[in-house]
């Protein structure tokens, strides 16, 4: 039997998703959804999801935390602080990972001023913001943004004296097995990432591959709460990484479904990946398979998986 993680954090049982609302023409450092589209996601979202991941404190961030408090949304939020490099990964398989002495400095000062920036929200938020992550897949061997351990921990301690909500660092499954035994005793909780449909597993073996994953890291650290950050499955590719005949609407119902029945049956908090399609992820190809794992498509229609959940609940407001 797995941890019950709800009760370790101290949470009511309901289903979590990541959500970043980026629509066509948006994205980070660009321009960024306004109020309405953030309300209207949120509408969408609401009475199905009460957790939300959100990666780092941008404009986006700033309006969705916005929308919640003056809406009176029953939404709660883990923030995250997206880390740059501080140091070379020689090892990142695409044209990434490698800076200037003067860029990783840059980036160093400047993650400490997002960390610090992190704290004053999570003070500013305490009723909405229930956890805090200090960076997003930093220490994985393939990362364009590698942080060394040590400097993650450092991180983890700053934000635990600063904050009074429990900190983790959000991590692909791997590396917590061989090499963060340091940071996972400094976070509150583990964060882990599971993609079967990446490591060339058919759906077939899905839902096994990430109990596999999962238990893995729970077993070696018994004594701390596992949670799942990032769990989905594409629903199209152009072959990059993914096979295409791996992926589909069909797949990702499947795998959505078997998930979700594992999770609610072992209390496990699991952040789906991801609410939203977004378009301005990986390549120029439409088929790129980094911009088709929302269970809503980019213009907010549901896929497969959800459509009768989202049936039902349009169904119900007209009824009213």
């Amino acid at each position: 039997m797995a941890m019950d993680t709800f009760k370790a954090l101290n949470l009511e049982k309901a289903r979590a998703i990541c959500y970043s609302g980026f629509r066509n023409g948006q994205n980070p450092g660009g321009t960024y959804p306004s109020y309405d589209e953030v309300k209207e996601d949120l509408l969408l979202l609401k009475g199905h999801w009460k957790y939300l991941r959100l990666f780092d404190y941008d404009q986006h961030a700033a309006t969705v935390l916005d929308v919640i408090r003056k809406e009176g949304f029953d939404f709660k939020v883990m923030l995250g602080t997206y880390i740059t490099a501080e140091m070379n990964n020689f090892n990142c398989p695409w044209n990434g990972g490698v800076y200037s002495s003067e860029q990783l400095e840059k980036n160093t000062a400047s993650n400490k001023s997002k960390i610090e920036k992190m704290i004053e929200v999570a003070n500013q938020y305490p009723n909405i913001i229930f956890s805090l992550s200090v960076g997003n897949e930093a220490c994985v061997e393939w990362t364009d943004h590698y942080v060394p351990e040590h400097k993650v921990t450092e991180y983890v301690k700053m934000v635990k004296k600063g904050a009074k909500q429990p900190v983790t660092f959000c991590e692909n499954y791997l590396p917590w097995l061989f090499k963060l035994d340091k940071l996972a005793e400094a976070v509150d909780f583990i964060s882990i990432h599971t993609y079967p449909v990446w490591e060339y597993k058919h759906i077939s073996e899905s839902l096994d591959y990430t109990k596999d994953n999962y238990r893995a890291v729970a077993s070696k650290f018994p004594h701390k709460p596992v949670i799942i950050t990032e769990a989905g499955w594409a629903t199209n590719s152009n072959g990059r990484g993914i096979n295409p005949e791996n992926v589909n609407e069909e797949y990702q119902k499947i795998y959505f479904e078997k998930l979700m029945q594992w999770v609610e049956k072992e209390n496990i908090l699991v952040f789906f990946f991801e609410a939203f399609d977004e378009y301005w992820k990986g390549s120029a190809e439409p088929m790129e398979p980094e911009k088709h794992w929302g269970l809503f498509k980019i213009d907010r229609t549901p896929k497969l998986a959800i459509k009768k959940l989202i049936s039902k609940q349009k169904s119900q407001i007209t009824n009213k």
